[in-house]
C-alpha cells in the first residue's frame, strides 16, 4: 500500500518513493539546549515520532538524524541580538557546556517519558565546525556571499526562486520585526558566519578563514545533515514556524553549494495553542513541561494520546481540561487491555479489515484520528477471540506508542475502612434500598476510590 505525505514544497499530498528502495533519511529539526523544552516544542517531536513509527511499520528502514543547537541560535531571526547560550551562561553562571548538557538530558528523559523512538544520531552544532566552515567556503567560491562588519552573509538575490518553500512574498516583506537590514544588501539575506564583537569574550567562538567568530543557525542544520545523509535526502520536518525563515534558508545554501535538490518531501507540524487559541511559546507564557505535567499528576503518555486525536497539520488547542478528557480515555483503554488479558473468551479470528483500515489511515498523511478509531473498534469489539484482539491491539501500537505491552492490573491497597464502606454498600443493594447504595458509593469516591461493577462483581480502582 502506498504511503502519502503532504508535502509542503509543493502544499499537496503526494506519494512517498524513497530515493534508495527500502531505506528513509530523515532530518528532525532538533532543540536549542539553553532552557527546558516545554509541550509545545514536544508536539513537533512527536509529529515526527508518528512519521517514523509509519515508516517502520510499514517494512522500510529509517535512518534519522536530530540536530542540537548548541550555539549560534540567536534571538531574533533578522541574524541580530544574543546567542541564546551565551546568555544563558550569564544568566546561569555555568558554562555552556555544562548548560547544554543539563538541558540537553532533559530532554532525552522527555524522550522516554513521551514514548518517543531515539533518533539513529543526535548531532551537536559545536562538533560540526569543520563542516560549517567548509559549507561556507564552497558558497563563497560559487559566489553566494559578501562580507559585512559583522559577519558573512548569504546573497538570497543570486539564488534562483529563493524563498519557494515558504511561498515568501518578496514585496511584501518589511524592514522591522521579522526582516532587518542593517548592511545587507537584501532583506532576506541571512548570515552564515558572525563575528565576535570581542575576541576571548564568547565562551563558544572559533577561528575561520573570515576571522573569529561562530556560525549562523541555519548553516549548521545544512551542514549536518549534508554530512548523515547525502547532498540530496528523503524528508526533512520540523514545525510550521521554521518554514519562512529556517528551511527557507536551508534550501537556498544547500542547495547553492551543491547544485543539487536538497530534500524531497518537506513536513511541518501545526502550533500548540493554549484554550483561548493563542500560540503556546516562551514568550507568550501558559507553558509546561513534561516533567510538570508529571508532577500534577499526568502520565505523559496522556499528552501523548490528546496529540493523537488531533492530525499534525492542525493545530490543537491545549488545557488541563482537554488532558484530563485524554486521561480518562488512556485510563478506560488500560482498563479494557487488563481486563483482556484476564479472559478466555474465543471467537472471530479475521482481522484483515481492522489491519486494512489502520494501515489506510496512517498512510493517508499520518492521519492518526482515523488511526485511533479503528482501534477503538477493536477494543471494543466483544466477537473477536480475545488473544487475537490483544494481539492486533499491540501490533496497532507500533504505530500509536501508547506502551500497550506495559499495561497491567496495578495492586490497589485498599484501606479497612473503604473495605467495609463495599460490604455495606453491596448489602444495600442486596436489600434494594438503592438510595443508601448511592450514598456509600460517594464515601467512596471522597476516600479517593472508584467503583467498577461487573459479573465477576465490584472492582475497586483508585482514582
Amino acid at each position: 500500500m502506498v504511503i502519502q505525505l503532504y508535502n509542503t514544497l509543493t502544499r499537496k499530498k503526494e506519494v512517498f518513493k524513497p530515493i534508495k528502495k527500502g531505506n528513509v533519511g530523515i532530518y528532525s529539526c532538533g532543540p536549542t539546549v539553553y532552557w527546558y523544552q516545554h509541550i509545545g516544542n514536544l508536539r513537533a517531536y512527536l509529529f515526527s515520532d508518528i512519521l517514523k513509527r509509519v515508516l517502520l511499520y510499514n517494512g522500510l528502514k529509517v535512518n534519522q538524524i536530530i540536530n542540537v543547537t548548541d550555539v549560534g541560535h540567536l534571538t531574533s531571526d533578522s541574524d541580530d541580538g544574543d546567542d541564546k547560550m551565551e546568555l544563558a551562561v550569564r544568566k546561569e553562571g555555568r558554562t555552556a557546556k555544562q548548560i547544554a548538557k543539563f538541558y540537553f538530558d532533559e530532554f532525552v528523559n522527555y524522550f522516554v517519558k513521551l514514548n518517543i523512538l531515539p533518533p539513529s544520531k543526535w548531532v551537536w552544532a559545536t562538533e560540526h565546525i569543520k563542516e560549517q566552515i567548509s559549507l561556507i567556503e564552497k558558497l563563497e567560491k560559487k559566489g553566494f556571499t559578501y562580507k559585512t562588519k559583522d559577519g558573512i552573509y548569504f546573497d538570497s538575490s543570486k539564488f534562483k526562486n529563493y524563498g519557494k518553500l515558504a511561498l515568501l512574498n518578496f514585496e511584501g516583506l518589511k524592514s522591522g520585526k521579522r526582516i532587518a537590514i542593517a548592511d545587507k544588501k537584501n532583506k532576506t539575506d541571512f548570515a552564515l558566519w558572525k563575528f565576535s564583537s570581542e575576541s576571548g569574550k564568547r565562551q563558544q567562538e572559533w577561528d575561520s578563514p573570515w576571522g573569529v567568530g561562530f556560525p549562523g543557525w541555519h548553516i549548521e542544520c545544512s551542514a549536518m545533515s549534508i554530512k548523515y545523509l547525502g547532498e540530496h535526502f528523503d524528508i526533512h520536518t520540523g514545525g510550521e514556524d521554521h518554514v519562512p525563515i529556517h528551511h527557507t534558508n536551508e534550501v537556498a545554501q544547500s542547495e547553492a553549494a551543491t547544485g543539487k535538490k536538497f530534500v524531497n518531501y518537506w513536513l511541518h507540524g501545526a502550533f500548540l495553542l493554549d484554550s483561548d487559541g493563542k500560540k503556546i511559546s516562551k514568550s507568550t507564557g501558559g507553558l509546561y513541561t513534561v516533567s510538570e505535567l508529571d508532577d500534577l499528576g499526568y502520565n505523559p503518555l496522556f499528552y501523548r494520546y490528546l496529540s493523537l486525536q488531533t492530525h499534525y497539520r492542525k493545530q490543537l488547542n491545549f488545557s488541563l481540561e482537554s488532558l484530563d478528557a485524554s486521561k480518562n480515555a488512556y485510563d478506560k483503554i488500560k482498563r479494557r487491555v487488563v481486563e483482556l488479558r484476564k479472559d478466555n473468551h474465543s471467537g472471530n479470528t479475521d482481522v484483515g479489515e481492522h489491519k486494512l483500515r489502520f494501515l489506510e489511515a496512517i498512510n493517508d498523511d499520518l492521519n492518526m484520528p482515523r488511526a485511533l478509531e479503528v482501534f477503538w473498534d477493536v477494543l471494543d469489539e466483544t466477537d473477536m477471540d480475545t488473544r487475537i484482539r490483544l494481539s492486533l491491539l499491540e501490533d496497532f501500537d507500533r504505530v500509536l506508542g501508547l506502551r500497550i505491552k506495559d499495561m497491567k492490573e496495578e495492586k490497589v491497597n485498599v484501606p479497612r475502612d473503604v473495605k467495609d464502606l463495599l460490604a455495606a454498600r453491596q448489602e444495600a443493594r442486596k436489600k434494594k434500598m438503592f438510595a443508601e447504595a448511592d450514598i456509600l458509593r460517594q464515601r467512596i469516591k471522597e476516600r479517593g476510590f472508584v467503583i467498577e461493577d461487573s459479573e465477576s462483581g465490584p472492582r475497586l480502582r483508585k482514582i
